[in-house]
């Protein structure tokens, strides 16, 4: 038989599909808009579907009415921050966007626990109890609560410090490795007491507790790390949904969370990967931490270029790489960097771009601008693709990077980046070096790249810089 409910069901797997497929087409340069456009409509499908199933329960119109409205709201909040966020912005917005998934967790195992384990003769404990499933139901309530409050303090304290409110240096706090694993020994010691005896106490304790740590968690991580923080928060907020998902008897929200937690936690072991690091260490420590004396060593003097010059070596190269950063990002040069690469292309130099995994503040953040700017995806290359060819190339453009083209990575054991894959841009015949100042990077780092004798910096705001080149040329 047909029923609201049936069809709900029906349209929970359509959004569920819509929701792989949109995964899918984010994978690569050329289908990512069309990615894009599946996660929205799995996520129509799914609204819909929810308001239909609400229906189908008998909501009381008081309850049907907040539940549109607060999806208005929700809606219309959104749509403004798409609208009015720079690309600059993205990172701190989707760390904040992390925290309000964590949050929900928070509130729907406190809510799942009120309606619950603290009415042990209501119909809701009577029903559980009978079916032996009691335990399970508080087991649930504890995990999903932990692992929201920790979301919801590290993507805190991610956005600001992706918005530089607060320093991106990480927390050298005495024993902090062993505050985090006293931390998880306390929260798995107090889940078995839970279940055993679902008290208030435990709860609201565990809460504090996971809000500390994931307070700290994050907050000791240095801002070398970041990439690679946002995208463990996004993988956090799915396992802290697909627990909500649990609780709330919802298949959608346990399918969207476990690919949304997956998938987050693969990226993180990529860029992990890239970055030849272990999870693990992240969590233990970031880039960020003072390297002491190394840190007060005598680069000698570096050489500055002009505009002009800088239009005068591109024009006579053969071959030219790009490597844009952050400092890209903040300048908005992506639109001149396009034009002079046309430029460039129309004088029949080959040009292409170098990318690192964690250039920028966010997973992919510096393709999401070429992509914006008409760059070719063709020419948009990662860093194991363009290492070898630095060798062959007349300039190198390092537009607004700092940390992934710094030799130190390489070259000095002493360094907090060491083992760190970077861009080895100093191979190449010339290196020209945009920076607003001889300042070190996010990572807190300085770079001996800018002392080398082929290197020539070019200071000021990297668009303005880049529009004194294409007019030069």
């Amino acid at each position: 038989m047909f029923t609201l409910e049936t069809a709900a069901t029906a349209a929970y797997v359509v959004a569920a599909l819509l929701f792989i497929l949109a995964l899918a087409g984010l994978s690569k340069h050329e289908t990512s808009r069309a990615g894009n456009t599946f996660g929205m409509a799995g996520m129509v499908v799914a609204l819909v579907a929810t308001i239909a199933l609400a229906l189908a329960r008998h909501i009381e119109p008081l309850g049907l009415s907040l539940l549109i409205g607060a999806m208005a709201i929700g809606a219309a909040i959104g749509l403004w921050r798409a609208r009015v966020v720079e690309m600059t912005g993205m990172p701190e917005l989707i760390a904040l966007l992390h925290s309000f998934v964590g949050l929900a967790a928070v509130l729907v195992g406190w809510n799942g626990y009120l309606h619950v384990e603290h009415d042990p003769a209501g119909g809701e404990a009577t029903l559980l109890d009978s079916q032996g499933m009691l335990g399970i139901h508080s087991a649930e309530v504890f995990i999903g609560v932990f692992i929201g409050a920790v979301t919801f303090t590290g993507s805190i304290v991610a956005n600001l410090k992706l918005s530089a409110r607060i320093k991106s240096a990480p927390l050298m706090l005495p024993g902090k490795n062993f505050l985090n694993v006293g931390a998880l020994v306390l929260f798995v010691a107090f889940t078995v007491w839970f279940v055993i005896d679902p008290q208030l106490w435990l709860l609201i304790v565990v809460t504090v507790l996971a809000l500390l740590l994931g307070w700290h968690l994050v907050a000791s991580i240095g801002g070398g790390d970041m990439p690679v923080v946002v995208s463990m928060l996004n993988s956090y907020s799915g396992w802290a949904a697909a627990a909500s998902g649990f609780l709330l008897s919802n298949d959608l929200l346990i399918v969207t969370g476990a690919l949304v937690g997956s998938s987050g936690a693969y990226l993180s072991y990529i860029m992990c990967k890239a970055m030849n690091r272990s999870f693990i260490s992240v969590i233990a420590g970031g880039f960020g931490i003072e390297a002491g004396p190394a840190e007060d060593k005598d680069y000698g003097e570096h050489r500055e270029i002009t505009a002009e010059g800088a239009a005068e070596l591109l024009s006579s190269a053969s071959s030219v790489i790009i490597t844009p950063g952050y400092g890209m990002a903040v300048a908005q040069a992506q639109y001149g960097v396009a034009e002079l690469t046309r430029k460039l292309r129309e004088r029949g130099v080959t040009v292409r771009f170098g990318i690192h995994p964690v250039a920028g503040r966010l997973p992919g953040h510096m393709n999401v601008l070429l992509a914006e700017a008409k760059v070719p995806y063709d020419i948009v290359l990662e860093m194991d693709e363009v290492n070898d060819d630095f060798d062959s190339t007349s300039v190198v453009l390092v537009i607004g990077a700092n940390d992934t083209v710094n030799p130190a990575a390489s070259e000095d054991p002493s360094s907090p980046i060491a083992g760190m894959p970077v861009l080895t841009v100093w191979n190449a015949e010339h290196v020209i070096v945009f920076k607003r100042s001889m300042a070190s990077g996010y990572a807190g780092v300085q770079n001996p790249l800018f002392f080398r004798e082929n290197t020539q910096m070019l200071f000021g705001d990297a668009r303005d810089r880049v529009d004194d080149i294409n007019a030069a040329l």
